[in-house]
């Protein structure tokens, strides 16, 4: 931690070139990481990360360095580097710095490092045991891993304000690969947390639970057909079907797209019509203890639950401050980045469609003939267009309203506003799952979410043939 004198000094030494505004990100976070391969530690490891970052600004131009050199003089020197940027008299002095006051949404009850490495072994065992006690020999590999964060920030700017954050997240991996002598396949689950390991023993955060359910996946996709093509309804899962919303539309909220021209949503757009009035979506970094929430964002703004669309109405974005500068606007709590080594910018939190009123059973029962994607693996998107490409890693026919079944190599096709405008039914079954999102900021923890919702026609990709 650097004290308060320090963060003036460095702060005008910034400013003193005519720079409006100067911001200090110091980071101190301490990462423990366990694996285990068919029951056996595989590793073991424990990495640190302590340094500053500090970000200038004119205007609409940022500049951006970062050090671990957190003596006096490292510091300064950081700061003399940057300021050379700029040619001018300052024109903002910094003379005291008052601390933000946040809500403690995610208090840590139970330090990550006070746990045994035993106990944490402990859980994964039970994971592997849960997978090789299935004693099918198909199963050649089990894994299951465990990544331990905890994290301390603090941040001072020239607004005369600061604050600091001590956050800790648990999430672990639990995979299955097994094999018919033809061929391949992977099952998958991810949980995390931001509470304490007791998170575990919850059916929600149950290893054993995901575990079962990964081996059964990959199991299945061994007999599984390929899956057909064509355009027909898609009923999309709950939970981490999200992250199809996520990826197709929500990086396209973000401002620092919206603020360059380089999302298919404008400013001007709040109040229209951009999604079926089925769809509500929402991202909220203040729910309690949920993967995605932070109580105050990287600029020292308190987190906020920002409606995104209502009814099939845009009505904001994800606004950090210097996107918000381009678009007349400040920021609303999105601002994020992976570590100090990373210049900040908007990014989602938890980030979900809302629960509508039809049940899971109804809308698979209202679908004819279709495909059923339950959950998704990689996928690419484009902002500025919306044209997205998506691989299901588990999937299903639906046939007459029934769940029939399973195929593989499915792939959704389409464009995210297209599809907004296209869901006719949406469940009541709201879910929200644990993720990561790499973006222009780094690699940062997001929750995605919604409940079972059905897209009346989407493009699907796969090597089946016509659907049948």
């Amino acid at each position: 931690m650097i004290s308060k004198k320090l963060a003036i000094e460095v702060l005008n030494c910034a400013l003193s070139t005519g720079a409006d505004y100067a911001e200090i990100f110091y980071e101190d976070s301490h990462t423990v990481s366990v694996a285990l391969e068919n029951g056996k530690v595989e590793t073991s490891s424990s990495n640190s990360l302590n340094g500053v970052g500090l970000r200038l600004l004119k205007e609409n131009q940022c500049i951006y360095g970062y050090t671990n050199d957190l003596t006096r003089k490292g510091l300064l020197a950081l700061a003399d580097s940057l300021n050379k940027s700029f040619s001018g008299k300052q024109i903002v002095f910094v003379d005291h710095l008052d601390k933000v006051k946040a809500k403690d949404r995610n208090k840590i009850k139970q330090d990550y490092d006070s746990i045994p490495l035993e106990e944490k072994v402990a859980l994964l065992k039970e994971a592997d045991d849960a997978i090789a006690a299935l004693n099918d020999p198909r199963i050649i590999r089990r894994i299951c891993r465990m990544n331990l964060w905890h994290r301390g920030v603090a941040v001072f700017n020239s607004k005369s304000l600061w604050f600091k954050r001590d956050t800790q997240f648990a999430h672990s991996a639990v995979g299955a690969i097994a094999t018919d002598g033809k061929g391949f396949q992977q099952g998958y689950e991810g949980v995390g947390c931001q509470d304490d390991l007791s998170f575990y023993k919850t059916e929600a955060g149950s290893l054993v639970i995901a575990a079962k359910k990964a081996a059964n996946t990959a199991l299945a996709l061994l007999s599984a057909a390929e899956c057909p093509a064509g355009k027909m309804p898609v009923v999309i899962g709950n939970g981490f079907g999200g992250v199809l919303f996520h990826e197709s539309c929500g990086h396209p909220l973000e401002a620092s797209a919206v603020s360059k021209g380089l999302s298919f949503y404008k400013p001007e757009q709040i109040g229209t019509l951009v999604a079926s009035p089925l769809v509500s979506a929402v991202d909220d970094s203040t729910i309690p203890y949920e993967w995605g929430s932070i109580d105050i964002d990287d600029e020292g703004v308190p987190g906020e639950k920002r409606i995104l669309i209502k009814n099939g109405k845009l009505q904001d974005f994800m606004i950090d401050d210097l996107s918000g500068r381009r678009m007349n606007r400040k920021g609303n709590g999105a601002c994020r980045r992976q570590n100090y080594r990373y210049v900040p910018t908007s990014r989602m939190s938890n980030t979900y469609i809302c629960a509508g009123k039809s049940t899971p059973e109804e809308i698979i029962k209202a679908t004819k003939l279709g495909l059923y994607a339950v959950s998704f693996g990689g996928g690419q998107v484009d902002p500025s267009t919306g044209e997205f490409n998506f691989g299901c890693s588990e999937a299903y026919i639906i046939r007459d309203g029934k769940v029939c079944e399973m195929v593989k190599g499915a792939t959704l096709i389409g464009k995210g506003f297209e599809i907004l405008k296209n869901i006719d039914m949406v469940g009541n079954d709201l879910r929200l799952a644990v993720g990561f999102c790499g973006a222009s900021s780094g690699r940062v923890y997001t929750s995605v979410g919604q409940p079972t919702l059905r897209v009346s026609e989407c493009t699907v990709g796969g090597r089946g043939g016509e659907l049948k």
